[in-house]
């Protein structure tokens, strides 16, 4: 059973070893701390590592995940505790000096409903499994796991044994919607396969979920940068799908209604979605596969001055044409334009323009499981510079033409898997316009009209009639 291996540098940059390579022994745990906040289509994890230099210069601390957390997981950041700054940081630890080294991860899929299948009236439920132990290549003296439902109702969860040799008490305990399993003491390295194979328990929590499981199946954007119009137009395609449980039966619209107008709505219908918007947006539209939807409701800000720290958003109350039950899906098109002049800029030292784009827009509590980000930049930009928030699964430069254009205008498309409300972030792009590449369109206009106005005159002069008429 092979391990993944995360090397997180404190002097250096993070790297990434085979699972083979021995960490070295210059650390010790003296306390590992993991909090698990359950949800629907994401979990959040945070695990805190009390770390112990046994050696002057102790610089590298490795951090292991085992197969199923590093399947699961899509974002993962390590902090030095009370500090802001990712790591890498530029520092050493000398012999016996300690830190507390943060770890937050998001896992997506990481639950399943059950059971799998629901009325339209019942609740839901999720299960989620994972490792008991924290896996780590340094002996540890204490660590504990507390997993935090939304709910506090918790249907089952599991009871691990024969864990005599770690602890005498308890091994796991409940207070309210939190489970605490731990503290078990005196943990050897435990990356070794003999460890795994005999220490390592799985653990299952069965419990209640009060709001739905959003899945984005596909998104693809689109921004449109004009310079002519001074516009930015962005255009997102969303295929959205509900990943609670299947509805069991035919779905009734009187029940529906009934509920939606008590309040008392199922935890696993998608009534509809809010999402933010940047401010100073005009000409939202927003349909389907069938047409325009007009049940929803947008109320916008105006836009910000740039470099100032009022965070105004503008918010789309998005209603879908029907309601979203578990296994259901639903695909609509949402698209807006912007002031360019809202994310755009020039940079004087290297003449370029600075334009920046989201990578897309936040649905708190949803995945994405495959995204397609395509910036169509001005015909005849030259000089293309990208820099991405993280780093894209795929890159392609190709070229898009549209009416009115003569040679294309340059694409770059940046594709992703598995995004979270983590991957929030601007994709930054630099370009170059010539001025004889702001005439194209004026004279591609031009010659179009010219050309039509030199038809219609010739034609009219030309004598089409088989027989003349005397």
């Amino acid at each position: 059973m092979a391990r993944w291996r995360f090397s997180l540098s404190l002097f250096l940059l993070a790297t990434l070893g085979p699972w083979l390579a021995l960490a070295d022994h210059s650390f010790e745990n003296t306390a590992i701390v993991r909090t698990v906040e359950l949800g629907g289509a994401l979990v959040h994890i945070t695990t805190t590592y009390a770390v112990k230099a046994l050696e002057d210069g102790s610089a590298v601390y490795t951090i292991a995940l085992g197969d199923d957390e590093h399947e699961k997981t899509s974002w993962l950041e390590a902090k030095i505790k009370g500090q802001s700054a990712v790591l890498p940081l530029e520092k050493a630890l000398k012999a016996n000096a300690s830190t507390n080294l943060v770890v937050e991860t998001v896992q997506t899929h990481a639950t399943y409903p059950w059971p799998e299948e629901a009325g339209q009236k019942d609740g839901q439920s999720l299960k989620y499994e994972t490792d008991l132990l924290v896996l780590s290549p340094y002996v540890t003296s204490v660590q504990r796991t507390k997993i935090r439902s939304p709910s506090p109702q918790v249907h089952s969860y599991t009871k691990p044994e024969g864990l005599e040799a770690f602890t005498l008490e308890d091994p796991v305990t409940k207070s309210g919607s939190t489970l605490t399993y731990g503290p078990y003491k005196n943990i050897p390295q435990s990356t070794t396969e003999d460890f795994v194979q005999e220490r390592q328990q799985h653990v299952t929590i069965h419990y209640s979920c009060d709001y739905p499981v959003i899945e984005v199946t596909k998104l693809t954007r689109t921004a449109e940068i004009s310079h002519w119009g001074a516009n930015l137009n962005i255009q997102d395609n969303v295929h959205l799908h509900n990943g609670g449980p299947r509805l069991k039966g035919h779905f009734s619209r009187l029940e529906h209604q009934s509920s939606a107008y008590f309040g008392r709505q199922p935890p696993h219908i998608i009534p509809g979605l809010t999402l933010h918007l940047p401010a100073g947006i005009h000409d939202v539209y927003y349909y389907d596969l069938i047409g325009n939807v007009s049940t929803s409701h947008l109320r916008t800000a105006p836009s910000v001055p740039k470099g100032s720290q009022n965070n105004q958003f503008s918010v789309l109350e998005l209603k879908p044409r029907y309601p979203i039950l578990g296994g259901w899906n639903y695909s609509f098109t949402l698209g807006w334009d912007t002031p360019l002049g809202d994310s755009a800029g020039w940079d004087k030292e290297s003449g370029k323009y600075v334009v920046g784009v989201p990578v897309m827009t936040t649905i708190p509590g949803t995945v994405v499981d495959v995204a397609e980000v395509k910036i169509i930049l001005p015909e005849g930009a030259t000089d293309l510079e990208f820099f991405p928030p993280f780093p894209a699964a795929m890159n392609e430069l190709s070229t898009h033409v549209i009416y009115l254009d003569t040679i294309g205008r340059p694409t770059i498309t940046l594709h992703y898997n598995q995004l979270t409300d983590q991957h929030a972030g601007v994709i930054y792009v630099t370009y170059k316009v010539p001025f004889s590449a702001h005439l194209k369109k004026p004279l591609a206009v031009a010659t179009a009209f010219l050309g039509t106005f030199v038809l219609a005159f010739a034609w009219k002069r030309i004598d089409t009639r088989i027989q003349r008429q005397k």
